[in-house]
């Protein structure tokens, strides 16, 4: 299962105008209350923006994602509604793009917690397609949303599907490595999407590999390497110790984990 914790992705912030209204001011600071994790007080701030006509719909996004979050923490199904009903009530004619791909995320926030991963990941993907480079720090995280809502639709389905589902998140994760070789979700989605796909010597290929990577980039890639570690020495090693010796699997075990830490040596990051 995958390692990481979903993250939370941060709200565009529109400046206010200089001489901005009562309402206006408010739904600026939500936005900050939402980036800065007061999911409280930023819901309460959405409320306050809602009464201006002008603004009632994107003081209801607002209102949505910090709700999400705030379910995310306390799994309070009222939270979860307040959420559903605020993006129900959306109207999205004149919204600007970044007000657009806000709603696009908490709707598909609001249908991963609904129980819907299929859904979510369709919003997901649309997410995906609009995220810019003002916003890069999202991309990582909205792929994460997005392959973990697929990952959970191939668990209800059959056989052939979910192996369709995997295959689906293996070619964007080539592609993603193919934009960025340094991201840490593609590379532990690129191993954990082929296992799950059936190809489980790519997936050991790709897991030393994305060591290596993570490796490279110092610090920040201690959190890929952990999540890998348990990856590969809780599911992929027991799994391909099947594969190659079917009689003997604890001795394929003990052998992969031993090439495992040797790896892990060798590739220390420093």
């Amino acid at each position: 299962m995958r390692a990481w914790v979903l993250g939370v992705l941060v709200l565009a912030l529109a400046a206010p105008a200089a001489k901005a209204a009562g309402p206006r001011e408010m739904l600026a600071r939500a936005r900050q209350l939402y980036n800065a994790g007061k999911y409280d007080e930023a819901i309460e701030a959405a409320r306050g923006a809602t009464g201006a006509p002008e603004l009632v719909d994107r003081a209801r996004i607002v209102l949505a994602r910090a709700s999400l979050e705030r379910f995310r923490r306390s799994m309070d199904p009222a939270d979860l509604s307040t959420a559903r009903e605020a993006l129900a009530q959306i109207k999205t004619a004149d919204f600007a793009p970044d007000d657009r791909l806000d709603l696009i995320i908490a709707t598909g926030e609001s249908l991963y917690f609904d129980d819907k991963p299929g859904a979510a990941a369709e919003q997901f993907e649309l997410a995906l397609g609009r995220i810019d480079a003002k916003r890069a720090g999202n991309r990582d995280l909205m792929l994460d949303w997005w392959a973990s809502a697929l990952d959970r639709q191939a668990q209800v389905v059959s056989a052939p599907e979910a192996r369709a589902i995997e295959m689906r998140i293996v070619a964007r994760m080539e592609e993603e490595l193919q934009r960025d070789e340094e991201s840490s979700v593609a590379s532990y989605w690129l191993v954990a999407a082929t296992r799950a796909a059936g190809d489980v010597e790519r997936a050991w290929s790709a897991a030393i590999a994305a060591w290596v990577r993570a490796a490279q980039a110092g610090p920040k890639g201690a959190a890929l390497q952990a999540d890998l570690n348990r990856l590969v020495v809780q599911v992929l090693i027991p799994e391909r110790a099947r594969q190659l010796a079917a009689n003997s699997p604890d001795a394929a075990i003990a052998s992969m984990r031993k090439e495992w830490e040797s790896l892990k040596q060798a590739w220390n990051t420093k």
